[in-house]
């Protein structure tokens, strides 16, 4: 069954894409930069967007394909107390 929403259609193309190395850091540190830009802005649009799409990136690199939680969880999974 294909899904009918774009958001769902998104999703599945990029679950279905291959990853590379680095890249959740690379949004994460993406979405650092944003944030910053939105502190240091001096108008409400600009740090609205900035920080809308900063907070985007940074969850999308906690959660998203290769995403910083299956990192975590991986390592953890190694780890012998």
């Amino acid at each position: 069954m294909k899904p009918t929403s774009l958001n769902a259609r998104l999703r599945h193309a990029d679950a279905k894409r291959p990853d590379f190395p680095g890249e959740h850091l690379l949004v994460l540190g993406a979405g650092a930069v944003l944030l910053l830009m939105a502190g240091r802005s001096r108008s409400l649009v600009g740090r609205t967007l900035a920080g809308m799409a900063g907070s985007a990136l940074v969850g999308r690199a906690a959660s998203g394909t290769g995403g910083l939680a299956r990192v975590v969880g991986a390592l953890a999974g190694r780890r012998r107390w």
